[in-house]
């Protein structure tokens, strides 16, 4: 009975011990993200203007930390020269203890003040990181005595920003540095070239500059619909900008000081649009003698692209180099002479084979100068290279694949990890990828699932957040599209997935956003959050619910929802088209007959469409509805006519239906699809209610 007793006891201090560990004077730890083990202790311990530090760097590192230590909003300028004469001791541990060169132990105590240990500077850099956000909570005067041992979860940390599409200048870059290393994101991917623009200076080829830089109009749109001119720095009204090599120096700097590696991006062997304007030699043309393509076959444009790099190659000493290597047309390559010529001698069987035959020089130039490639999933098309790396984004099934194939991989899916998609209920008047990816399902994304082998996740370098611009032309935006958003990776790549918890995340993220728009940034207001689409959470009953459904015109297999009975199954669709709620037609109507069963009075019926001109699904042009008891004769009951343009930009969802009295067993829907429209695209539903 004693030994009972002892046990219960036991079990009780242990959870009061686990309570403990996670609060203090009532309050939960707001730290993002959360180290994997904290305990708690009575007391507390105040940092004064007083308090002096003991750095156990040395050299350029201990200088650079020496001088963000000053301008900190830890403040702590004064230095001890031995550890006994410091309250705040920043000590080296060796490897063996601390094998994780991010990881860190964090110990505050009443009587001997704050100690970090870390075998690395960089885990020195992210217990300061910690303390720091325990003194925005807490207050300098009043921090809570704990102690904190952490390391991160997954190496790869990531934030993309595409600067070509819009150009930001070096101090916006400088902002969001600062927030990824407060929230230990260690990865900074510069998307720094594509179609809308050059924005690196390459000094062998000023051309790049002086005109791929710069274009007619700042909005993606107008510049699409005049034709995607270019135009250079003198051209009235002309829009863009670059960084020169001086200011990526800087940026590059500025990040190393935050142990933050930036990792650049020179797109190929699509997305090239502004680099063929240039240089139309390098090009294969279509049937009208356009540039289309970079032309693979061509000996001078390996030359050009080895040339670009090696300017690259100097201003970067990350390891890797991002190649791009996603969606290239390749339609001009299969009737280029050039290009069927360089299949013919190297023995490509396709044009797949052909951008993989280039990538493979590639990642041979990269390895002679000791960097390492990596690039979108498509470069897995026709055949990997030996040792290249894989940023999946069409999804993580991509990722995963390349690292049972023994590759590794960095897991950036659109599903989850676009920042260009719509993070809260969309407003007709906001520009945006069509597409809704709030917090939670940040959050939520898991990038090492349970089924992966133990090799396999080996592989799994991390996760990466991007921010694709081309409806982001502001500094403003930008923010407000990265943060919160950026912290639910921070915390994904950084906790262990057992020590995650949502509730106590979005109170942490909320109070973030409070302190970012005190320092001047633009983050997403959590609090106004509107959510998911009240609809999505909701099973509606009427007249045709579980009716079958004939469909006189195919659905498309990409968007089946619930296949034949998603039309009747009372599940309504969410703001975002790739929820499994919206059933998709492309190219044809959706032309539908329900059964109800039997006849009886229908007084209304209707279905909801979305448009977004970005997503390439539209409104259909008008809505026929008609009636029948025998399903041979249709008497009609209404023609709605569509008054939004399809070149309307922004998120619209419209419902199209009848109102009044009728007798019908069987009910006729017909969706026009808009032959008009030149670009061709969807039609999405989700419902159709009889009542």
């Amino acid at each position: 009975m004693n030994r009972l007793l002892s046990l219960l006891l036991h079990a009780v201090l242990l959870l009061l011990a686990i309570c403990v560990s996670r609060t203090v004077c009532g309050a939960e730890l707001q730290l993002v993200p959360y180290p994997n083990s904290v305990q708690l202790f009575s007391g507390t311990y105040a940092l004064t203007d007083e308090s002096a530090v003991y750095l156990d760097l040395q050299g350029h590192e201990r200088t650079l930390f020496l001088r963000w230590l000053g301008t900190s909003p830890l403040k702590l300028e004064r230095c001890a020269d031995r550890p006994e004469r410091a309250t705040v001791k920043l000590l080296l541990s060796d490897s063996e203890s601390k094998p994780d060169s991010e990881a860190y132990a964090l110990q505050i105590s009443r009587d001997e003040g704050i100690r970090i240990e870390a075998s690395t500077g960089a885990g020195l850099f992210y217990g300061l990181q910690t303390l720091m956000q325990l003194t925005e909570q807490y207050g300098r005067d009043r921090l809570p005595c704990l102690a904190i041992e952490d390391a991160p979860y997954l190496r790869h940390r990531g934030l993309m920003i595409d600067v070509s599409r819009h150009y930001f200048p070096k101090e916006f870059l400088f902002r969001q540095l600062d927030v990824m290393a407060h929230y230990k994101l260690n990865r900074f991917h510069w998307h720094l070239v594509d179609g809308a623009g050059w924005r690196i200076e390459i000094r062998r080829y000023p051309q790049l500059t002086q005109q791929a830089a710069w274009r007619t109009d700042e909005s993606i749109v107008a510049w699409e619909d005049h034709g995607l001119k270019y135009a250079t720095m003198q051209t009235p009204g002309a829009y863009g900008g670059y960084y020169t090599q001086e200011e990526v120096r800087e940026v590059v700097a500025y990040a190393a000081e935050r142990y933050i590696t930036v990792i650049p991006e020179i797109e190929m062997p699509g997305h090239n649009e502004e680099v063929l304007a240039v240089f139309p030699e390098l090009a294969c043309t279509d049937a009208g003698g356009r540039p289309v393509d970079l032309c693979i076959g061509n000996p001078a444009t390996l030359v050009f692209l080895e040339n670009v790099l090696s300017e690259v190659l100097e201003l970067f000493p990350s390891a890797y180099i991002h190649i791009g290597g996603d969606e290239a047309a390749k339609t001009a390559w299969e009737h280029c002479d050039r290009c069927r010529k360089r299949m013919e001698e190297e023995g490509l069987a396709s044009v797949d084979e052909l951008q993989s035959w280039l990538i493979r020089q590639m990642e041979r130039f990269l390895h002679a100068h000791g960097r390492r490639l990596v690039g979108w999933d498509e470069i897995m098309q026709g055949g990997l290279s030996p040792d290249a790396t894989v940023m999946s984004w069409r999804g993580p099934q991509y990722g995963l694949q390349a690292a049972t194939m023994g590759h590794d991989a960095i897991l950036s899916p659109i599903q989850y990890c676009y920042f260009n998609f719509y993070q809260d209920a969309p407003e007709a008047h906001v520009l945006s990828w069509a597409g809704y990816t709030p917090l939670k399902k940040v959050y939520d994304f898991n990038p090492i699932p349970d089924t992966l082998s133990v090799e396999a996740r080996g592989h799994i370098l991390g996760l990466q957040a991007n921010l694709w611009t081309e409806y982001i032309p502001t500094e403003q935006q930008a923010e407000s599209m990265l943060w919160p958003r950026g912290l639910a990776i921070a915390e994904t790549g950084w906790t262990r997935p057992e020590e995650k918890s949502y509730a106590r995340f979005r109170t942490c993220a909320t109070e973030a956003v409070s302190r970012l728009r005190h320092h001047g940034l633009h983050p997403f207001d959590l609090e106004r959050e509107v959510g998911e689409r009240v609809e999505y959470g909701d099973t509606l009953r009427h007249l045709a619910s579980g009716c079958p459904v004939r469909y006189l015109q195919p659905y498309t297999e990409e968007y089946p929802a619930g296949g034949d009975t998603a039309l009747t199954d009372g599940l309504q669709g969410g703001w975002s088209y790739e929820d499994g709620r919206w059933q998709g037609f492309i190219g044809n109507d959706m032309d539908v007959v329900i059964d109800l069963g039997a006849e009886q009075p229908v007084r209304e019926i209707g279905a909801n469409f979305i448009q977004d001109r970005f997503g390439w699904f539209w409104l259909p042009c008008k809505v026929e509805i008609s009636v029948s008891s025998d399903n041979e004769h249709f008497t009609p009951l209404a023609v709605v006519e569509n008054d939004l343009p399809f070149v309307q930009t922004g998120f619209y969802l419209r419902r199209f239906g009848w109102k009044g009295s009728a007798e019908a067993r069987y009910v006729r829907y017909v969706a026009r699809y808009d032959a008009a429209n030149p670009k061709k695209g969807f039609l999405f539903t989700d419902e159709v209610v009889v009542r």
